[in-house]
């Protein structure tokens, strides 16, 4: 219906072109850098801050699901990534208040922890952006 065949991969629609591009390129790395910082951290230094390296594989864990239903495509796999980037922007804001109110809960910082600051603050500006890319893409569907 008013997709082209380059906009379309086996019937379903496509979320990586233009800005979506960008998103999982974005997420992508993010799913590198939360990855890899957690396994090190939980394997070699776990007993130091527990909580703190969990949220950061939580954060890995989703960082690699949105990007995953991103490149994946259709309007499911669209729905998911943008119910994670919902969910995603939460813990972010969650995790975020929590480290500025008590910082002492979180001997060593998550990707989330103030708001993403370790991160130049893309934990808090990708959710939002995919949030709304999402929906344009979802309303152009």
């Amino acid at each position: 219906m008013g997709e082209s065949m380059s906009d379309s991969v086996a019937g379903r629609t496509r979320l990586v072109k233009g800005p979506g591009l960008l998103l999982v390129w974005l997420y992508g790395v993010m799913s590198v850098g939360a990855v890899s910082r957690s396994v090190y951290q939980i394997a070699t230094e776990y007993d130091r801050a527990p909580l703190a390296y969990t949220l950061s594989a939580v954060a890995a864990v989703v960082y690699a699901f949105i990007t995953y239903t991103l490149v994946r495509g259709g309007e499911t796999a669209r729905r998911a990534a943008l119910v994670c980037c919902a969910a995603e922007l939460v813990g972010v804001l969650v995790v975020g208040t929590w480290t500025v109110i008590e910082p002492s809960a979180f001997p060593d910082a998550t990707v989330w922890s103030a708001f993403g600051k370790g991160y130049l603050f893309i934990p808090v500006l990708l959710p939002v952006t995919g949030v709304v890319w999402l929906r344009k893409a979802g309303r152009r569907g």
